[in-house]
């Protein structure tokens, strides 16, 4: 799914809003060194990854180079790309910093960043691999993205609870989570970082608020690699960006 294009001018109120929520929460935003383009073979700006000028600040604490990935739970192509994000994270070096950012284009998902974060409120990180699985194999069955996600914002409410509960979680917990402010804020703050960053396709990759990339940068036609190929490259092209960025800032 593509969202509409943001302007510049609404770029830069994107950017100060999310400035303002990063102050607010006890994280000031900090700006890495000036890191010159990455030089690489394999590796081609404006065709593997773009490079967003000027770098947007990241809230990464010092030596750490942050990766974030934006993505919906009822993604296809994020659900494809998940088993090598989690190898990678396993893996990743220990001065990368990993964190997830929903999308908020349409109600689908922003049904699934509320799940997201209300699982993130309740500690039950644990559930959305579930909930990227179980959503996964509901769309397969009733060949639409939009399950979980009700007529009404009280039936969504409804239809995450029960599946909450089906994974241990009361119901009174989830229900106070997915109306508490924190959820609301993040709510926010995703909205802001999405504009902010110009995404209109999931999943999204940015390195260092410096470089976008992800699977739909690599080609899949008649012909051409297999889609599994585009997401291990995409792992492959975050490693080198990660590296690079974290070798020249010092």
């Amino acid at each position: 799914m593509r969202a509409m294009p943001i302007s510049k001018a609404n770029r830069v109120l994107a950017l100060a809003a999310t400035l303002l929520l990063a102050a607010a929460a006890g994280a000031p935003p900090a700006i890495a060194a000036n890191v010159p383009l990455p030089v690489s073979s394999r590796w081609k700006a404006g065709v593997n990854y773009k490079v967003i000028s000027p770098a947007v600040p990241t809230n990464a604490p010092a030596g750490k180079v942050q990766v974030m990935e934006f993505f919906y739970l009822a993604c296809p192509f994020c659900h494809a790309l998940e088993p090598h994000m989690l190898a990678w994270r396993k893996t990743k070096p220990a001065y990368v910093q990993f964190v997830r950012v929903p999308v908020m284009w349409a109600p689908l998902q922003v049904a699934d960043a509320r799940l997201f974060y209300t699982l993130e409120a309740l500690g039950r990180d644990d559930l959305v691999e579930t909930a990227f699985d179980t959503l996964h194999q509901m769309e397969k069955q009733a060949g639409t993205e939009a399950v979980m996600v009700g007529s009404t914002p009280a039936r969504t409410l409804a239809l995450q609870e029960a599946f909450a509960e089906q994974h241990g979680v009361s119901g009174a917990a989830f229900v106070n989570a997915y109306n508490s402010f924190d959820v609301h804020v993040e709510l926010g703050r995703a909205r802001q970082l999405g504009r902010m960053y110009e995404v209109t396709g999931t999943p999204t990759i940015v390195i260092d608020g410096r470089y976008r990339t992800g699977p739909s940068f690599f080609r899949f036609r008649a012909g051409r690699a297999p889609r599994a190929s585009g997401d291990n490259r995409t792992i492959e092209l975050i490693d080198f960006l990660t590296r690079w960025v974290h070798d020249h800032s010092r």
